[in-house]
């Protein structure tokens, strides 16, 4: 962390998408500030600021506008995030004069584009359909993973465990989503979804999130969802997803997933320098 960091304190903007909440820091131009402590720290929501994850902007590399780094409250790593990844492009697009953006992520080079009504979409690229890319632990079916409730695994640059069940509001989302997320075949653990069929083309997604819990909203989780749904015959490529905080759209294109949805500022606000220090 550089001095005038230490000396200033950490500037960051708070955001949501449907609920998908997000802390976000700019370190275009200084390098990387997160680490594990910071980041587990800044996501107390009663110690610090709390969040689902946590966006850190890097320069661009490779011809993209910009890096994205993102971080579970439990300081892990994120190697995807959907709606954040809406929402910092959003920040971006304003930032630097734009309607378009392309940026780096773990995932690769994706795109994002704000929409007339506002909205913003981003391509997560193509789903990971091969067990050891998803990954699992072993060669299986993904179709019909081995566990009770027959899910399907996807990747979506993090592995998901997608479930279908005739309600998804009964689900007992805080005892069965830790089972699904540390089971010995995601050796990654997984983001693990439980939706049902509501109409043709629209279902009710619930979501357990690694490394963050139960959460309003996954980007990525509805991404894994729409596909699955399609791949099962329940859907076509056009998803609409009701999710605890909101409604998000999925279409499985042929260049990739597009996923489509709000964006909200919340506030700004700067790290006291005590807090960093406490927390290096």
């Amino acid at each position: 962390m550089d001095t005038q960091t230490q000396r200033d304190g950490l500037r960051f903007l708070k955001m949501h998408g449907a609920g998908n909440d997000f802390v976000v820091i700019d370190s275009r131009g200084r390098g990387a500030v997160t680490t594990p402590a910071l980041a587990r720290a800044f996501g107390d929501r009663h110690r610090g600021v709390g969040f689902d994850q946590l966006a850190e902007i890097g320069d661009g590399q490779h011809g993209a506008d910009f890096s994205l780094d993102f971080w579970n409250n439990d300081g892990t790593r994120a190697g995807a995030c959907g709606n954040a990844t809406r929402c910092v492009s959003d920040y971006m697009m304003r930032d630097l004069g734009l309607k378009a953006v392309s940026l780096i992520t773990a995932r690769g080079t994706l795109s994002a584009v704000r929409l007339a009504d506002g909205r913003v979409s981003v391509n997560m690229g193509p789903p990971q359909r091969i067990w050891d890319q998803v990954p699992l632990a072993r060669d299986v079916d993904l179709m019909h993973l081995p566990l009770p409730g027959d899910p399907v695994a996807v990747g979506m640059g993090n592995p998901h465990c997608v479930l279908f069940v005739a309600d998804a509001e009964a689900v007992d989302l805080p005892a069965l989503g830790p089972r699904y997320e540390h089971d010995p075949l995601f050796p990654q653990r997984s983001n693990v979804e439980f939706a049902s069929l509501t109409a043709p083309d629209r279902l009710r997604m619930r979501v357990w999130e690694r490394g963050a819990g139960i959460t309003l909203a996954c980007g990525s989780g509805a991404c894994a969802t729409a596909v699955a749904a399609h791949l099962r015959g329940l859907t076509g490529r056009q998803v609409t997803l009701d999710v605890d905080g909101g409604v998000l759209e999925v279409d499985w294109r042929e260049d990739g997933v597009w996923m489509t949805g709000p964006v909200a500022y919340v506030f700004e606000g700067v790290l006291s320098p005590a807090f960093l220090a406490a927390h290096a």
